[in-house]
């Protein structure tokens, strides 16, 4: 994206801030079961841990990278798994 384009999208998001639904709490009326996403866990299962994925570090650097932004904008929560 050629770096103009980039920073009059980013005027024009700063400008109506206020109308863009930033997080759930300003999605008023939205059903949580829309949004919510439920892993399907059966209680008494036995946990199995899946082996390690290996990735290209340019690759993985890069899911870190998106990752970190997801986190940051509160997009990505801790899943808690029974114990």
């Amino acid at each position: 994206m050629p770096s103009d384009l980039r920073q009059r999208l980013v005027e024009l998001l700063r400008e109506y801030a206020d109308i863009f639904a930033w997080s759930y709490r300003d999605m008023l009326g939205l059903d949580t079961t829309i949004m919510e996403h439920r892993l399907p866990l059966v209680p008494n299962a036995i946990l199995v841990r899946q082996q390690l994925r290996r990735m290209k570090p340019e690759v993985a650097l890069k899911i870190k990278e998106e990752m970190e932004k997801q986190w940051n904008a509160s997009f990505l929560a801790v899943a808690e798994y029974p114990q």
